[in-house]
Order: C-alpha cells, then structure tokens, then sequence
C-alpha cells in the first residue's frame, strides 16, 4: 500500500499531485511548525519572462515556533488581485486557461482567515479540475519517522524537491524552454484533460 504522507501547500509543484495520483491513501500534515523560504505559502508559474514566483504575505508570529495551521494571512494589502493578475499574464493564451477560469478564480476573491484552509481549498478546487478524486486524513500529532507512511513531506521545500518530469508544452517554451515542476496549474492550463494521465505517467 502507498499510504501517502504530504503537506498541502499552495498549489501545489507537480511533484506533490503526481505523488497524490498514484497514492493508495493520502495524509496531510496538521501539525508541523511553519517554515519560511518554503512552499507552504508560495507557488511558481511561467510568466512571460521565465520564472516567475508567487509569494502569500503571512502575518509574523512573535512565537519562535508557529503551526503551520495556526499561520494567519496578511490582509493588509491585496496579494490576491496581484496573484491574479499574474496567472492572466502567464496564461491567458494557454489552452485550457478559459476553460478553468472560473473554478480557479474564487479562490482569488475569498477572505481566507488562515493559509491552512487556503492551501487545502486550492487543491481540492485543482483535483476537482483534474477530475480526480481527493479523499485524505489529517494528522493529530507530529512524527519526525512516519514509518507506516511514504513520508513525502520534504516535497514542501522547494529547494530540496529534484524531481524532474517529462516535458509538455509550455506557453513560452519557444522563448526560455521546458521550466520542470512549477505549480500544478501550469500543466493544468497547458495541457487540460490530458493533465491527469500526465501526473499517474510520471515517476518521482
């Protein structure tokens, strides 16, 4: 069995959805401490220019250690019209971008309270868009060892997630070529209702 043991985060990298694809069961993590400089509140597309980072403002804890699921969004500003506006840029001309636009853009709109309820909204509103079935559990406690898991919880962090995938094309390919494992909505966008038989191809 492949009890799968992963952090939401916002949309998510390919890598975390190919996982969660060709999962027997799926876990989220509930009880870790926030990181910064993770994808726990960032995702990355391809803009016009290359790549191109998405970053939540969070509200800063005066606490040394913070569950991620107690972190709070910054509201002070509006990151989310922002966000938007650069999904637009990148992938206005994408073949699939009108045809998922209007699941994807309340997202954009909502007041979330917490980045925990946005992370998990975000990949619930993908999977329904990928038609595929997202059933999970939530921890209660924290394991350094998931044993009984296929603990890949260090796909949250970026700079430590060396998975590379099979090209598919890319509205920019032409000007910066294949960029691997950005967030989900760029083989979503790019590649439609082809994208889950991509994620269940792919090995990690």
């Amino acid at each position: 069995m492949n009890n799968l043991l992963i952090h939401p985060t916002y949309f998510p990298s390919i890598s975390h959805f190919v996982a969660i694809s060709q999962a027997d069961s799926i876990t989220f993590e509930m009880e870790d401490n926030f990181q910064k400089q993770t994808n726990r509140n960032r995702m990355y597309i391809y803009s016009p220019n290359g790549i191109q980072l998405l970053n939540i403002p969070i509200k800063h804890s005066k606490e040394a250690h913070q569950r991620t699921k107690d972190v709070k969004l910054e509201t002070a500003f509006d990151w989310q019209k922002q966000h938007f506006k650069s999904l637009e840029a990148a992938y206005r001309t994408s073949p699939f971008f009108e045809y998922f636009e209007d699941e994807i853009y309340p997202i954009f709109t909502k007041k979330h309270t917490f980045l925990m309820d946005l992370n998990l909204e975000s990949m619930e509103v993908v999977a329904k868009c990928l038609k595929m079935k997202l059933e999970y559990s939530k921890t209660n406690e924290y394991f350094h060892e998931a044993k009984d898991f296929n603990d890949l919880r260090i796909l949250a962090n970026g700079k430590k997630d060396t998975a590379t995938f099979e090209s598919y094309t890319q509205v920019f390919g032409d000007k910066h070529g294949f960029l691997n494992n950005l967030s989900i909505l760029d083989l979503l966008f790019n590649e439609g209702r082809y994208a889950l038989d991509y994620l269940k191809k792919q090995v990690l």
